[in-house]
């Protein structure tokens, strides 16, 4: 009862963000291993399907810092609605869930975790793909703010292979003054 009533006052951020939580329809593939120290960093948001926080994002940058106890210190900032739009920034814990590093849960506000997994990463630690068993929401990443065609197409593909509806993918506009600065 404590719980419905909670549901029922809570505000629609709190709604949505449970909503994150639901139970794995069939478990993802994540990668086999994630050197922490080398994933940490900036990564530009290249394309996601978008949780209703995100959508217009412009110049969308996911930060990270390795904190002790496998928690992770996360930025996620963006300009909302346009390139001039106001700057929207959230600062959620990252949790890091398995020893192969590649399952997070990623808490946004007390006590809900999500689902955060790395499914796919290249060698040079330059693209990633973040993904949840539900398939609901996805974010395609990498260290510059542009891609080449070859690149985005592998990783629409590895998307796809992962079992996404790909007609729900959306690029995120990044223009910056020079490649390298999230600022």
């Amino acid at each position: 009862m404590t719980r419905l009533l909670f549901l029922l006052a809570a505000p629609p951020l709190v709604l949505s963000l449970a909503a994150c939580t639901s139970v794995p329809e069939t478990p993802m593939k994540t990668v086999a291993n994630v050197d922490l120290e080398r994933f940490m960093g900036d990564w530009y948001v290249v394309a996601n399907i978008p949780t209703f926080l995100e959508r217009g994002a412009h110049n969308a940058v996911e930060s990270y810092e390795l904190l002790p106890d496998r928690k992770v210190a996360t930025r996620f900032r963006f300009r909302d609605g346009a390139f001039d739009g106001p700057v929207k920034v959230y600062n959620p814990t990252g949790f890091i869930r398995d020893e192969s590093n590649a399952v997070w849960g990623m808490q946004f506000i007390w006590p809900i975790k999500a689902e955060y997994l790395v499914i796919f990463l290249d060698d040079d630690y330059r693209r990633t793909i973040i993904g949840r068993s539900n398939r609901d929401y996805v974010w395609l990443m990498a260290r510059d703010p542009q891609l080449s065609d070859a690149e985005y197409a592998e990783m629409v593909q590895v998307t796809a292979d992962a079992g996404y509806d790909i007609a729900q993918l959306e690029k995120v506009p990044q223009q910056w003054p020079e490649a390298g600065n999230s600022q």
